[in-house]
């Protein structure tokens, strides 16, 4: 039995439409998405990241005016990125630093090439020098799924209302997932703070999977740990960026435990010799060494990773951290928002009864992972530890003001209250006799 004329040809177009389907979705864009900025640590600069699907140049157009032509050219390079997930996706990331910005000025900018340009964006250059007033949103723990804080923190930086983004570790939750698609959607998600304001980071667990890759790619960190470790200075401050999770993922290397302890030392050896010129350091990274939250974390348990290093006595932070007088410790992955009492090895070091965080005798602790995603918020321990000041289980972030050398203003936004303060408190230190606690 012959089959009917139209059969063959019918079958070929089923066939052909099914091989067309899988193979050519739609040509690979590219137009560039997930546009950021970060600091590089070199004044007067800024660095444009983001994707494309298909090698392209790398160059943003900038100038002064809103509207019109953009006069200014930078250039810059791309590098593939392979995911590790089992369809192997490649994007392109593209990194253009901007130079010789004027302190302070808002500039106009599009990335791209040829083949496509982004919208236009907008965004203000760092002041110089240590005379100035830095404003930051501070937070971790924000996903693609449940990001309650993104719409708010939209809107404040519409409003001008920051200089820079810290994002304590927890990106996208996660950004491997689904071959990296959910890192694509997160990034997109935060274009439209990340593309107006330098986004810094330090990465957490939820960033583990195929060596930190994804973070590691997608980030332009100062300095050339590929964003695992920096530091960098903002006005009166030198913010330390560093790793929780190399005391917890030692299969990637126990070795990146001592060398990123060895390089916290020499910086906060020269941050030291440098406090007359910023009096205060602060460090930001993902696991907090304290923390009163109903889970079996780290942070949980008397003599935790960070705070005493591997086996309880190797590379411990805490010592390290108190030894060189750092005054601001922020963290993230607990779900919530906690302010500790000035701490050193469990002992409550205040300033005074009546004004605890004037000139404390030990650092201030803040943690701040409450910013949204699907893991929803981590209930606390029905009785607060005598370190804990301030507990707060609702989503929000946390507004870091850096007034001058001996003022800082840490406020905690509760998105669960439509923006309402619910922390609210000045760490104060003199200029005169700092700044090592030991």
């Amino acid at each position: 039995m012959h089959p009917l004329p139209g059969y063959w040809s019918c079958c070929s177009l089923l066939l052909l439409f099914s091989l067309g389907v899988q193979r050519s979705p739609g040509a690979p864009s590219a137009a560039p998405e997930q546009v950021h900025l970060s600091y590089p640590g070199e004044p007067g600069s800024m660095t444009v990241t983001w994707t494309t699907w298909v090698p392209t140049r790398s160059e943003v157009q900038f100038g002064l005016q809103p509207s019109g032509p953009l006069p200014l050219r930078a250039q810059g390079t791309f590098v593939p990125f392979v995911d590790g997930g089992i369809l192997r996706r490649k994007l392109y990331i593209h990194r253009v630093t901007l130079r010789k910005l004027l302190p302070g000025v808002q500039y106009v900018y599009r990335c791209g090439s040829a083949q496509g340009w982004s919208r236009r964006f907008r965004f203000r250059a760092l002041k110089n020098g240590a005379h100035w007033s830095p404003r930051l949103a501070v937070f971790g723990d924000l996903g693609a799924d449940n990001p309650k804080a993104l719409p708010r923190l939209r809107r404040d930086t519409q409003q001008g209302m920051y200089d820079a983004v810290l994002h304590v570790g927890d990106f996208a939750y996660n950004m491997d997932q689904d071959n990296a698609r959910v890192g694509d959607r997160f990034m997109r998600l935060i274009e439209p703070v990340a593309a107006s304001l330098p986004y810094m980071t330090c990465p957490g667990n939820h960033e583990e999977r195929y060596n930190f890759s994804n973070y590691k790619a997608r980030f332009s960190m100062p300095g050339d740990n590929e964003g695992l470790w920096y530091s960098w200075d903002l006005g009166p401050a030198h913010i330390i960026s560093f790793s929780t999770e190399v005391y917890f993922f030692l299969h990637y290397g126990r070795h990146l435990v001592q060398r990123q302890f060895r390089w916290l030392e020499s910086d906060l050896q020269k941050a030291n010799k440098n406090r007359a010129a910023r009096p205060w350091i602060i460090t930001m990274g993902h696991r907090p060494m304290y923390c009163s939250n109903a889970d079996l974390d780290d942070c949980t348990r008397h003599e935790s990773k960070v705070r005493k290093g591997l086996q309880g006595k190797l590379y411990g932070l805490e010592d390290l951290f108190y030894k060189y007088g750092v005054d601001l410790q922020l963290w993230a992955h607990e779900h919530s928002y906690e302010r500790l009492w000035p701490i050193y090895n469990y002992q409550v070091f205040n300033g005074s009864g009546e004004m605890p965080y004037t000139n404390p005798r030990g650092p201030v602790h803040i943690i701040t992972g409450s910013a949204g995603c699907e893991e929803r918020l981590t209930p606390f321990a029905v009785f607060p530890r005598p370190w804990s000041a301030v507990r707060v289980k609702e989503y929000g972030y946390t507004r870091l003001h850096i007034l001058n050398g001996t003022h800082i203003h840490i406020q905690q936004v509760s998105d669960d209250q439509d923006g309402k303060i619910v922390d609210d408190v000045w760490v104060v230190r003199p200029l005169f006799g700092r700044r090592m606690y030991l």
